[in-house]
Protein backbone atom coordinates (compact mmCIF):
# COMPACT_ATOMS: atom_id res chain seq x y z
CA UNK A 1 0.00 0.00 0.00
CA UNK A 2 1.40 3.10 -0.63
CA UNK A 3 1.75 6.05 1.41
CA UNK A 4 -0.67 8.69 -0.47
CA UNK A 5 -3.53 5.71 -0.27
CA UNK A 6 -2.58 5.23 3.59
CA UNK A 7 -3.16 8.91 4.02
CA UNK A 8 -6.31 8.80 2.88
CA UNK A 9 -7.35 6.03 4.03
CA UNK A 10 -6.60 8.03 7.98
CA UNK A 11 -7.97 10.72 6.71
CA UNK A 12 -11.60 8.74 5.95
CA UNK A 13 -11.64 7.15 9.15
CA UNK A 14 -10.89 10.40 10.54
CA UNK A 15 -13.76 12.35 8.86
CA UNK A 16 -16.33 9.24 10.14
CA UNK A 17 -15.00 9.06 13.51
CA UNK A 18 -15.52 12.87 13.72
CA UNK A 19 -19.18 12.80 11.98
CA UNK A 20 -20.07 9.56 14.51
CA UNK A 21 -18.61 11.74 17.15
CA UNK A 22 -20.14 15.16 16.72
CA UNK A 23 -24.13 12.82 16.24
CA UNK A 24 -23.48 11.30 19.37
CA UNK A 25 -22.29 14.31 21.61
CA UNK A 26 -25.12 16.26 19.89
CA UNK A 27 -27.70 13.85 21.03
CA UNK A 28 -26.45 14.17 24.41
CA UNK A 29 -26.28 17.76 24.56
CA UNK A 30 -29.68 17.69 23.66
CA UNK A 31 -30.42 14.91 26.47
CA UNK A 32 -29.13 16.49 28.87
CA UNK A 33 -30.04 19.82 28.35
CA UNK A 34 -33.52 19.06 28.61
CA UNK A 35 -33.18 16.62 31.52
CA UNK A 36 -31.30 19.44 33.38
CA UNK A 37 -34.24 22.24 32.58
CA UNK A 38 -36.91 19.60 33.32
CA UNK A 39 -36.47 17.06 35.43
CA UNK A 40 -37.14 18.83 38.74
CA UNK A 41 -40.52 19.38 37.41
CA UNK A 42 -41.50 16.06 36.94
CA UNK A 43 -43.33 14.47 39.98
CA UNK A 44 -45.62 11.89 40.76
CA UNK A 45 -48.46 14.79 40.98
CA UNK A 46 -46.90 16.17 37.46
CA UNK A 47 -48.08 12.84 36.39
CA UNK A 48 -51.02 11.59 37.61
CA UNK A 49 -53.07 15.05 38.17
CA UNK A 50 -54.34 17.80 35.66
CA UNK A 51 -53.54 21.21 35.70
CA UNK A 52 -56.34 23.22 37.61
CA UNK A 53 -56.36 27.00 38.78
CA UNK A 54 -59.04 26.14 41.37
CA UNK A 55 -56.60 23.80 42.91
CA UNK A 56 -53.22 25.15 41.76
CA UNK A 57 -52.42 22.05 40.28
CA UNK A 58 -50.38 21.74 37.27
CA UNK A 59 -49.99 17.86 35.46
CA UNK A 60 -50.19 16.46 32.33
CA UNK A 61 -52.98 13.14 33.32
CA UNK A 62 -54.76 14.63 30.91
CA UNK A 63 -52.49 14.52 28.06
CA UNK A 64 -50.96 11.15 28.98
CA UNK A 65 -54.25 9.54 28.32
CA UNK A 66 -55.05 11.60 25.21
CA UNK A 67 -51.50 10.17 23.89
CA UNK A 68 -52.24 6.88 24.54
CA UNK A 69 -55.89 6.69 23.53
CA UNK A 70 -53.94 8.11 19.83
CA UNK A 71 -51.62 5.62 19.74
CA UNK A 72 -53.99 3.01 20.07
CA UNK A 73 -56.81 3.87 17.88
CA UNK A 74 -54.26 4.65 14.73
CA UNK A 75 -52.21 1.50 15.38
CA UNK A 76 -55.33 -0.73 15.47
CA UNK A 77 -56.74 0.75 12.15
CA UNK A 78 -52.88 1.69 10.51
CA UNK A 79 -51.24 -1.54 11.08
CA UNK A 80 -52.84 -3.94 9.74
CA UNK A 81 -53.91 -2.13 6.69
CA UNK A 82 -50.18 -0.95 6.01
CA UNK A 83 -48.85 -4.47 6.62
CA UNK A 84 -51.91 -5.87 4.74
CA UNK A 85 -51.00 -3.25 1.65
CA UNK A 86 -47.33 -4.40 2.00
CA UNK A 87 -47.57 -7.66 1.52
CA UNK A 88 -50.44 -7.35 -1.60
CA UNK A 89 -47.81 -5.12 -3.29
CA UNK A 90 -45.01 -7.58 -2.90
CA UNK A 91 -46.65 -10.72 -2.79
CA UNK A 92 -49.43 -10.82 -5.37
CA UNK A 93 -49.90 -7.36 -7.46
CA UNK A 94 -48.16 -7.70 -11.00
CA UNK A 95 -44.75 -5.68 -11.06
CA UNK A 96 -46.05 -3.13 -13.72
CA UNK A 97 -47.06 0.80 -13.85
CA UNK A 98 -49.64 0.59 -11.53
CA UNK A 99 -47.02 -0.81 -8.89
CA UNK A 100 -44.95 1.55 -9.44
CA UNK A 101 -47.34 3.87 -9.13
CA UNK A 102 -48.81 2.44 -6.05
CA UNK A 103 -45.27 2.88 -4.66
CA UNK A 104 -44.14 6.30 -5.84
CA UNK A 105 -47.44 7.70 -4.05
CA UNK A 106 -46.74 5.85 -0.82
CA UNK A 107 -43.36 7.62 -0.90
CA UNK A 108 -44.68 10.99 -1.57
CA UNK A 109 -46.90 11.26 0.91
CA UNK A 110 -44.67 10.16 3.33
CA UNK A 111 -42.89 12.98 2.39
CA UNK A 112 -45.85 15.54 2.61
CA UNK A 113 -45.59 18.37 5.22
CA UNK A 114 -47.91 17.28 8.86
CA UNK A 115 -49.15 20.48 8.65
CA UNK A 116 -51.15 20.01 5.25
CA UNK A 117 -52.30 16.40 6.54
CA UNK A 118 -53.75 18.50 9.41
CA UNK A 119 -55.16 21.23 7.06
CA UNK A 120 -56.88 17.94 5.11
CA UNK A 121 -57.88 16.10 8.53
CA UNK A 122 -59.72 19.52 9.49
CA UNK A 123 -61.45 19.98 6.39
CA UNK A 124 -62.53 16.39 5.27
CA UNK A 125 -62.79 14.95 8.63
CA UNK A 126 -63.82 17.25 10.98
CA UNK A 127 -65.88 19.27 8.20
CA UNK A 128 -67.33 17.05 5.72
CA UNK A 129 -67.97 13.67 7.75
CA UNK A 130 -69.09 15.79 11.11
CA UNK A 131 -66.05 14.70 13.57
CA UNK A 132 -65.38 18.36 14.47
CA UNK A 133 -62.65 18.63 17.06
CA UNK A 134 -61.91 15.59 18.25
CA UNK A 135 -59.46 12.62 18.90
CA UNK A 136 -61.28 10.67 16.29
CA UNK A 137 -60.37 13.47 13.55
CA UNK A 138 -56.67 13.28 14.56
CA UNK A 139 -56.68 10.15 14.73
CA UNK A 140 -58.05 9.46 10.76
CA UNK A 141 -55.36 11.94 9.96
CA UNK A 142 -52.63 10.31 11.84
CA UNK A 143 -53.80 7.03 10.09
CA UNK A 144 -52.79 8.63 6.98
CA UNK A 145 -49.57 10.12 7.99
CA UNK A 146 -48.27 7.00 9.45
CA UNK A 147 -49.59 4.25 6.49
CA UNK A 148 -46.88 4.60 4.36
CA UNK A 149 -44.48 4.19 6.54
CA UNK A 150 -45.48 1.35 8.33
CA UNK A 151 -46.19 -0.35 4.20
CA UNK A 152 -42.75 0.94 2.75
CA UNK A 153 -41.01 -0.98 6.39
CA UNK A 154 -42.79 -3.58 5.56
CA UNK A 155 -42.34 -3.93 1.85
CA UNK A 156 -38.66 -3.36 2.02
CA UNK A 157 -39.05 -6.17 5.12
CA UNK A 158 -40.39 -8.85 3.22
CA UNK A 159 -37.63 -8.15 0.59
CA UNK A 160 -35.05 -9.22 2.62
CA UNK A 161 -36.44 -12.89 3.13
CA UNK A 162 -34.69 -14.85 0.41
CA UNK A 163 -36.81 -16.01 -2.56
CA UNK A 164 -35.27 -19.67 -2.08
CA UNK A 165 -37.97 -20.15 1.34
CA UNK A 166 -40.72 -19.43 -1.19
CA UNK A 167 -39.89 -21.54 -3.64
CA UNK A 168 -39.30 -24.33 -1.12
CA UNK A 169 -42.18 -24.03 0.93
CA UNK A 170 -44.51 -23.61 -2.34
CA UNK A 171 -42.76 -26.87 -4.03
CA UNK A 172 -43.36 -28.41 -0.59
CA UNK A 173 -47.19 -28.77 -1.43
CA UNK A 174 -47.94 -25.31 0.76
CA UNK A 175 -50.37 -22.67 -0.20
CA UNK A 176 -49.40 -19.11 -1.10
CA UNK A 177 -51.15 -17.40 2.14
CA UNK A 178 -49.84 -20.79 4.40
CA UNK A 179 -46.19 -19.62 3.10
CA UNK A 180 -46.96 -16.04 3.84
CA UNK A 181 -48.31 -16.86 7.28
CA UNK A 182 -45.67 -19.17 7.81
CA UNK A 183 -42.65 -18.24 6.28
CA UNK A 184 -42.78 -15.11 5.06
CA UNK A 185 -43.97 -12.69 7.86
CA UNK A 186 -42.30 -14.36 10.62
CA UNK A 187 -39.00 -14.11 8.34
CA UNK A 188 -39.55 -10.06 7.94
CA UNK A 189 -40.79 -9.75 11.51
CA UNK A 190 -38.19 -7.63 13.01
CA UNK A 191 -38.34 -4.77 10.46
CA UNK A 192 -42.19 -5.23 10.49
CA UNK A 193 -41.62 -4.03 13.96
CA UNK A 194 -39.38 -1.46 13.60
CA UNK A 195 -41.42 0.50 10.89
CA UNK A 196 -44.63 -0.21 13.50
CA UNK A 197 -42.16 1.36 16.46
CA UNK A 198 -40.73 4.39 13.98
CA UNK A 199 -44.43 4.80 13.63
CA UNK A 200 -45.69 5.37 16.99
CA UNK A 201 -42.75 7.06 17.38
CA UNK A 202 -44.39 9.75 14.36
CA UNK A 203 -47.43 9.59 16.76
CA UNK A 204 -45.86 10.71 20.15
CA UNK A 205 -43.46 13.43 18.17
CA UNK A 206 -46.86 14.93 16.22
CA UNK A 207 -47.64 18.34 17.00
CA UNK A 208 -48.95 20.45 13.86
CA UNK A 209 -51.31 18.16 12.37
CA UNK A 210 -53.18 17.57 16.05
CA UNK A 211 -53.56 21.44 16.39
CA UNK A 212 -55.70 21.38 13.11
CA UNK A 213 -57.56 18.36 14.29
CA UNK A 214 -57.95 17.08 17.85
CA UNK A 215 -57.53 20.50 19.85
CA UNK A 216 -56.04 20.51 23.05
CA UNK A 217 -58.34 19.70 25.63
CA UNK A 218 -56.51 18.10 28.96
CA UNK A 219 -59.08 16.72 31.26
CA UNK A 220 -59.34 13.48 32.46
CA UNK A 221 -62.43 11.34 31.10
CA UNK A 222 -64.72 10.32 34.42
CA UNK A 223 -65.69 6.92 34.63
CA UNK A 224 -65.54 4.02 31.74
CA UNK A 225 -68.12 6.25 29.99
CA UNK A 226 -65.94 9.13 29.75
CA UNK A 227 -63.38 7.13 28.34
CA UNK A 228 -65.47 5.53 25.42
CA UNK A 229 -66.27 9.19 24.23
CA UNK A 230 -63.13 10.60 24.73
CA UNK A 231 -62.28 9.99 21.06
CA UNK A 232 -65.79 11.77 20.01
CA UNK A 233 -64.08 14.98 22.30
CA UNK A 234 -61.12 17.43 21.85
CA UNK A 235 -58.18 16.03 23.83
CA UNK A 236 -54.58 17.41 23.67
CA UNK A 237 -51.27 15.11 23.31
CA UNK A 238 -48.00 15.73 25.26
CA UNK A 239 -46.63 17.62 21.99
CA UNK A 240 -49.83 19.69 22.27
CA UNK A 241 -49.42 20.84 25.72
CA UNK A 242 -46.00 21.40 25.29
CA UNK A 243 -46.47 23.84 22.28
CA UNK A 244 -49.33 25.78 24.48
CA UNK A 245 -47.22 25.83 27.42
CA UNK A 246 -43.87 26.93 26.30
CA UNK A 247 -45.85 29.83 23.86
CA UNK A 248 -49.21 30.68 24.71
CA UNK A 249 -48.83 30.07 28.56
CA UNK A 250 -45.24 31.12 28.63
CA UNK A 251 -44.49 28.51 31.10
CA UNK A 252 -40.95 27.13 29.95
CA UNK A 253 -40.98 24.73 32.96
CA UNK A 254 -44.00 22.89 32.66
CA UNK A 255 -42.73 22.33 28.82
CA UNK A 256 -39.45 21.33 29.71
CA UNK A 257 -40.82 18.83 31.96
CA UNK A 258 -43.38 17.30 29.25
CA UNK A 259 -39.68 16.99 27.08
CA UNK A 260 -38.46 15.13 29.95
CA UNK A 261 -41.39 12.49 29.50
CA UNK A 262 -41.40 12.81 26.32
CA UNK A 263 -37.48 11.59 25.87
CA UNK A 264 -37.90 9.07 28.12
CA UNK A 265 -40.62 7.85 26.07
CA UNK A 266 -38.81 7.70 23.03
CA UNK A 267 -35.76 6.57 24.57
CA UNK A 268 -37.99 3.39 25.44
CA UNK A 269 -39.65 2.59 22.48
CA UNK A 270 -36.00 2.19 20.98
CA UNK A 271 -35.12 -0.12 24.01
CA UNK A 272 -38.23 -2.13 23.38
CA UNK A 273 -37.64 -1.75 19.34
CA UNK A 274 -34.21 -3.35 19.77
CA UNK A 275 -34.79 -5.66 22.26
CA UNK A 276 -38.29 -7.37 20.07
CA UNK A 277 -36.49 -7.26 16.82
CA UNK A 278 -33.52 -9.00 18.30
CA UNK A 279 -35.85 -11.65 19.73
CA UNK A 280 -37.44 -12.12 16.62
CA UNK A 281 -34.23 -12.31 14.57
CA UNK A 282 -32.74 -15.14 16.87
CA UNK A 283 -35.96 -17.23 16.66
CA UNK A 284 -36.01 -16.88 13.12
CA UNK A 285 -32.85 -18.31 13.26
CA UNK A 286 -33.49 -21.30 15.46
CA UNK A 287 -36.35 -21.99 13.41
Amino acid sequence: MTLKRKIKDILTDLMIYTCSAFSVFLLLGIIIYVFVKGIGTVNWKFLSSVTSVLKGTVGIAGNIVNTIIVILLTMLVATPIGVGSAIYLNEYAKKGKLVTFIEYATETLAGIPSIIFGLFGMMFFGEKLGFGYSILTGTFTLILMVLPLITRNTQEALKTVPDSQRAGSIGLGSGKWHMIRTILIPGAMPGIITGTVLAIGRIVGESAALLFTAGSAKLLPKGLEGLLNKPFQSGGTLTIQMYLSATSEGDFDTAFGIAVVLLIIVLLINIVTKMVAGKSIDKTRKD
